[in-house]
């Protein structure tokens, strides 16, 4: 019943805004020094809950995995384990659940729970946006949970004032495994032509948690190269950019736990690469502002010389492992035109995505499906955006997008279907300081493929439940926004509902639509800023479950509880010494529940981690800085939440992940 009014609901209020703007473009517009939902055309993403990695904070983090790209964050969640294994979970919600892009391009669906959804260099990333709950309609299909805005470094982002070419070399060592990692990029313009080329690699050693246990399967492997070729003529830009990146080690079996204490690694290959092409105006006006992008890719999980062994599954028999291949290619699109208006900007575009999935088993066990498993989905949407700053006060964000699914499964059976999304998110400001906001979408999401690396342990009898449903997600929040000449914080309550997503029923031998989860909470945040630094926080608890019961950690396929996570950092600069140094708390509560416990799994116990820096550019060394790090100060022994807690099924004892012990890291960039 909630559905059915939510969708009529949003997107009359979505028609109404839009209409209504295009109508009024007489009046004047307004420019205001508060926090606003909607600025110049933008959403606001901290103000609604969601989380913004800024080019600065990539600066002081200097990430060297996902894990560290997000410190700072209470609201992300990142796996634990070797470097592939890193995926983030946004509320708990797993983030193929979310449109996830780079560049623009979207990143497809999880493949296997012990990876990552994508693979993502921390080298190479200028910024990231989290958009928490209700996306926009232009943040791509299935936003079901939000979106994801990677996005990579550029000739523009590096080039030193009055300079056309340049170049950048860094350089790092650290203890405890981190080993080397360097990177070298070269960029230039000249006339109307930019280029950007970056090279990045990295190769340690496992590295221990706190107690000084080693963690098998953990050095860092990661590598790439990013390139970039821009050209304006006339009174566009056309931009092609290419992008590898690649992790090729020994790794465990499953990198996001410990199995029985298994001390054996295999060699595993996940790869990624995409080309895209995006045609930009350099002269927009108001009714034309135009926007289009083409892209190929491909991602690849390989992993031979994995024997069943004698591993068991629920009853005793033999488990269906073994050698296995994934692939994705992709190939897709957006066409899109912004509209200027007095009271803010309206959006307007098509998109499509075009997807060939691969699974082949090698034979190590008789029912495997052998080799070439393919199957392939295809989505065709069209969508038109709003954000409105209007002079009583209010500020509106609504959209509409209607899309069409196709999924051809691996057994030839085709599934289709259509469907619309509509989202709203309006604020008020009640003075100069305090802003009230409150928004809900409801997402149509296709037919979801979930967790398609299962299928390699699938016989040819597995097929898809002749009744499966498109996903549909829905969305609501409301909070308060505060903000002062140097300050600024707000809480925002969250409750987001996932039906009918992509569930492999091992014991019927079907893909069927799963239970609605459902993750509700709040998330809080907050920041003093002043001359030479800034101080901020943030906190998140969310609950979640599954058709109304506790979510279980076994997996992390779609949910993985949380509980309470809170950050807290600081940044102060001094200029006298050319040093700037910081510090970045991360702290989880204990979690417990009787649902756990009675499944087998011991509490999570809570942990605190710090991590430190301190940055010295001399100045008789213009664009050299010498950066000294130390993780995990206190050499805390922990799990992040979205790992794997201990459990005892069927014989077996499952460990986690536990993230690395103290880590100090010594590190110089030059800029040229």
């Amino acid at each position: 019943m909630q559905t059915r009014l939510l969708l009529p609901l949003a997107a009359g209020v979505s028609t109404l805004a839009l209409l209504s703007a295009a109508a009024a473009q007489d009046a004047a517009p307004i420019v205001l020094d508060t926090i606003t939902l909607v600025a110049d055309g933008e959403e606001n993403i901290e103000s609604t809950g969601g989380a913004v990695v800024s080019a600065e904070d990539v600066d002081i983090l200097q990430p060297n995995d996902v894990s560290e790209l997000f410190a700072r964050e209470s609201a992300v969640n990142v796996s634990g384990g070797a470097g592939p294994a890193k995926r983030i979970h946004v509320f708990g919600i797993e983030q193929s659940k979310l449109a996830v892009t780079v560049d623009g391009v979207p990143q497809g669906p999880q493949s296997w729970h012990h990876t990552g959804s994508n693979v993502i260099d921390p080298a190479f990333i200028r910024q990231v946006e989290v958009e928490a709950g209700a996306a926009t309609a232009d943040a791509g299909f299935a936003a079901g949970a939000g979106a994801v805005r990677y996005e990579t470094v550029g000739a523009q982002d590096l080039l030193l004032d009055g300079r056309n070419m340049g170049g950048r070399a860094a350089l790092s060592y650290g203890s405890n495994g981190r080993g080397i990692s360097g990177s070298l990029a070269g960029y230039g313009m000249h006339e109307n032509l930019d280029w950007f080329v970056m090279l990045h690699g990295q190769n340690g050693d496992n590295y221990d948690a706190g107690n000084g246990l080693e963690m098998l399967g953990t050095e860092p492997a990661a590598g790439g190269a990013l390139v970039k070729l821009g050209y304006e003529f006339g009174a566009a830009r056309l931009e092609a950019a290419y992008e590898r990146s690649q992790d090729d080690a020994d790794r465990v079996i499953k990198m996001n736990m410990d199995l029985d204490g298994d001390e054996t690694v295999y060699p595993l290959d996940i790869d990624s690469e995409t080309f895209s092409l995006k045609l930009t105006s350099t002269a927009p006006s108001d009714s034309w502002d135009p926007e289009a992008q083409l892209y190929i890719g491909s991602t690849n999980y390989w992993r031979p010389n994995y024997a069943v062994g004698d591993l068991l599954v629920p009853g005793g028999s033999p488990r269906p492992n073994g050698d296995m291949e994934l692939g994705r290619d992709t190939f897709g699109g957006v066409m899109k035109n912004s509209f200027t208006l007095p009271q803010g900007t309206i959006v307007a575009g098509v998109d499509f995505a075009d997807n060939e999935y691969l699974i082949d088993n090698y034979g190590d066990h008789s029912g495997a499906p052998g080799p070439d498993w393919k199957f392939s989905t295809f989505q065709l949407g069209s969508f038109v955006q709003g954000r409105f700053d209007f002079a009583n006060g209010f500020d509106l964000s609504t959209g509409l997008r209607y899309d069409h699914h196709r999924l051809n499964d691996w057994n030839n059976e085709r599934f289709t279907g259509s469907g619309a999304s509509a989202n709203a998110t309006l604020s008020y400001r009640i003075n100069e300081m305090f802003e009230v906001f409150a928004g809900a979408s409801h997402s149509w999401m296709g037919y979801n493929v979930g967790e398609y690396g299962l299928l390699h342990a699938r016989d040819a009898s597995f097929s898809t439940d002749p009744d499966l449903e498109p996903a549909t997600a829905k969305n609501y929040k409301i909070g308060l926004n505060a903000s002062g000449t140097s300050w600024r914080g707000g809480i925002t309550f969250f409750d987001t509902r996932l039906d009918g997503l992509g569930e492999y029923d091992v014991a019927n031998g079907l893909l069927t639509n799963a239970e609605e989860g459902r993750s509700k909470g709040v998330t809080l945040n907050a920041s003093y800023d002043w001359d030479t630094g800034r101080v901020g926080a943030s906190y998140t608890k969310a609950d979640l479950s599954q058709d109304g019961e506790f979510i279980l950690p076994s997996g992390g396929t779609n949910f993985m509880p949380i509980g309470d996570i809170a950050t807290l950092y600081v940044d102060q600069a001094l200029p006298q010494y050319n040093l700037a140094v910081g510090a970045t708390l991360e702290w989880a509560g204990e979690l417990s529940d009787e649902a756990m416990t009675a499944a087998g799994f011991s509490d999570h116990d809570g942990y605190t981690v710090v991590n430190a820096y301190a940055d010295w550019t001399p100045a008789q060394l213009d664009g050299t800085k010498i950066r000294l790090g130390v993780d995990n100060l206190f050499d805390e022994t922990y799990y992040e939440r979205s790992s794997y807690v201990e459990r005892s099924f069927s014989g077996r004892v499952i460990e986690p992940a536990f993230g690395p012990g103290r880590t100090v890291t010594l590190g110089l960039s030059k800029s040229f």
